[in-house]
């Protein structure tokens, strides 16, 4: 079965240029102003309070190595349509970004980022279809959307805070745009839990 995508495809892949002319920009002018410039962070926070911080940071990395690695497998799959695999190299290339940015600040802040698993235990065996393989990615990008709602309230460094919001918003994108292909209802709530 193949997906409906109701968002033309031409809307969702877009260039760097592009995202930085339009709402990708939020995210950028915060991911520069944290990793480009922020020296008196790490001096700012408290030892126990940046350890913290760089213990959720290196949650967040993790989790987005594994939203690249899930990605991949999707890619790899054979089961997704064209316009299915424009975006899910798209999200892909989101979470990238997420990990080198979180990854940049984690070593900003004195600590060392948590690598890449060898090998992370997905459910291949399920994956059948082009909607298994969106429904698997939905369901991460929920668990995205969850673990970064329940993070950034935790942060003692509240431009960390921010960027880590900046980070839901867009995982929530990703979880509304899958839920959308799949023929759901792509925002079911007024409020993300």
């Amino acid at each position: 079965m193949t997906s409906r995508l109701l968002i033309p495809p031409t809307y969702l892949p877009h260039s760097r240029r592009r995202a930085l002319a339009t709402g990708g920009a939020v995210l950028s002018a915060a991911a520069v102003a944290l990793l480009g410039g922020r020296e008196a962070l790490a001096a700012k926070a408290s030892g126990g309070a940046a350890e913290a911080d760089v213990r959720i940071l290196n949650t967040a990395l993790g989790a987005e190595l594994e939203a690249v690695a899930a990605y991949q497998v999707g890619a790899e799959s054979g089961l997704l349509g064209k316009p299915a695999l424009a975006v899910a190299l798209q999200f892909q290339g989101h979470h990238k970004e997420h990990a080198s940015a979180l990854e940049a600040t984690v070593r900003k802040l004195g600590g060392k980022p948590v690598a890449a698993k060898a090998k992370y235990a997905f459910p291949v065996e399920k994956l059948k279809s082009e909607t298994d393989v969106l429904r698997f990615a939905a369901g991460l990008e929920k668990g995205a959307v969850s673990a970064y709602l329940g993070a950034v309230p935790l942060f003692a460094e509240r431009e960390l805070a921010k960027v880590a919001a900046s980070i839901l918003g867009d995982e929530a994108m990703h979880w509304a745009v899958l839920r959308q292909v799949l023929g759901e209802d792509p925002v079911p709530s007024a409020f993300v839990s």
